[in-house]
């Protein structure tokens, strides 16, 4: 059985990382976040433009997205900041979120109650530093790949997607799979077209019903805009590269998922709250950063993020390893892509061998290489889904 290398946590989850979040509740907290995280050492900012002034199932979004990301087992220590008080979504609640199901360190900084920004960073820099120091003495441990919650997402598609790097990462996920992990994928945007395939997969009834209904609501959410959603999918560079229907698309984006059985549907950023090992679906749209973030919120601790087009998008807490089976892509975009798995298409390598290179760069990352992004400290992909109108 395949082990990695991870830290373990008080609540008996694994993490890839061992990082202090500073963690923002409110778009008036992310200078201190920031400023903070850039002067201590393991420690990174998660920042965004909400947490005001939006509709109640807007800010239950938020405090999801933001409660769940401190939950992710590569989080070791939280500082939680914020301006004031928004009612049902205060740093508080996030903090009492994230601790009582954790158990891990969390601190509160009120830049209100702390008197002002500067005292407010000052507050956040000693909690920040002294959380680093804690989790110096923590040692990575060998664990099962069942431990492993393992995301899958693909973006900037081309015809090279769903022939080389897509079912790569999905022969990936089977060996996940098969060594008792889970695996999650969301976008079902990308699903679109693929219904009935995805849920001949699903082990009973309901999910398959899930499955069908997160389609047509997402589809009936871009109707109610003015739009269909097939004038925005496929994209400008999905048809650059060759696309040309969103069911093109989706029968190429559904192939990262493999061929093992879905075990469970999830509300976006929802944690599954079962241990049964197999694929779980999340709703959401195929936004790169809203879904990468979802699938951290899930506690995800690695994923693959497919491109065939090459892309930058890394998750700040969340390692997140770019392939592509597009060799131009490769040469263009090799500063933040680890993988180039177009031998398949040249007859090279078969798609076995390339799932073999998805999966052994999964489990050394899992078990503390940095991809390409994390040695760059380029974090750029973190957003938050809404739901309703700002307020």
């Amino acid at each position: 059985m395949t082990q990695w290398m991870g830290y373990v946590r008080p609540d008996g989850t694994v993490g890839a990382r061992n990082l202090v979040l500073m963690l923002s509740g409110t778009v008036y907290a992310n200078d201190v976040c920031e400023r903070v995280a850039d002067h201590i050492y393991g420690a990174v900012a998660i920042t965004h433009p909400l947490g005001r002034c939006q509709v109640r199932p807007d800010l239950r979004m938020t405090r999801r997205f933001l409660s769940n990301t401190g939950m992710n087992p590569n989080v070791g220590a939280v500082v939680v900041v914020d301006h004031f008080r928004e009612e049902g979504c205060t740093a508080y609640d996030i903090a009492d979120d994230i601790q009582s199901a954790t158990h891990k360190p969390v601190a509160v900084v009120n830049i209100r109650e702390a008197g002002g920004l500067i005292s407010a960073t000052e507050k956040g820099l000693r909690y920040a530093a002294d959380f680093a120091r804690m989790l110096s003495d923590h040692q990575r441990e060998p664990v099962p790949l069942s431990e492993l919650l393992f995301g899958v997402e693909c973006g900037t598609s081309d015809t090279t997607s769903g022939l080389a790097s897509n079912p790569s990462t999905g022969i990936c996920s089977d060996l996940i799979i098969a060594e008792g992990g889970r695996t999650i994928m969301a976008e079902c945007t990308e699903w679109m077209g693929c219904e009935e395939w995805l849920t001949g997969r699903a082990v009973n009834e309901a999910i398959a019903d899930q499955i069908v209904a997160g389609v047509q609501d997402m589809e009936r959410r871009a109707l109610a805009s003015g739009e269909d959603i097939r004038g925005s999918q496929p994209t400008g560079d999905n048809m650059v590269g060759g696309l040309t229907t969103i069911e093109e698309k989706s029968m190429g984006a559904c192939k990262k998922s493999g061929s093992a059985p879905i075990v469970g549907y999830l509300e976006i950023a929802a944690r599954p709250e079962e241990m049964t090992a197999g694929l779980y679906v999340m709703y959401g749209p195929g936004h790169g950063a809203e879904s990468i973030s979802s699938m951290a919120a899930a506690g995800c601790q690695v994923l693959v993020f497919n491109a065939g087009g090459g892309h930058t998008s890394s998750h700040p807490i969340m390692p997140t390893i770019k392939i592509t089976g597009n060799a131009t892509s490769y040469e263009l975009m090799k500063d933040t892509v680890e993988l180039d798995v177009s031998g398949v298409l040249r007859d090279e390598i078969s798609l076995e061998q390339a799932g073999r290179m998805v999966f052994d760069e999964v489990v050394a990352v899992a078990s503390g290489r940095l991809t390409k992004s994390e040695a760059l400290k380029a974090h750029n992909s973190f957003a938050i889904h809404r739901v309703g109108v700002s307020i």
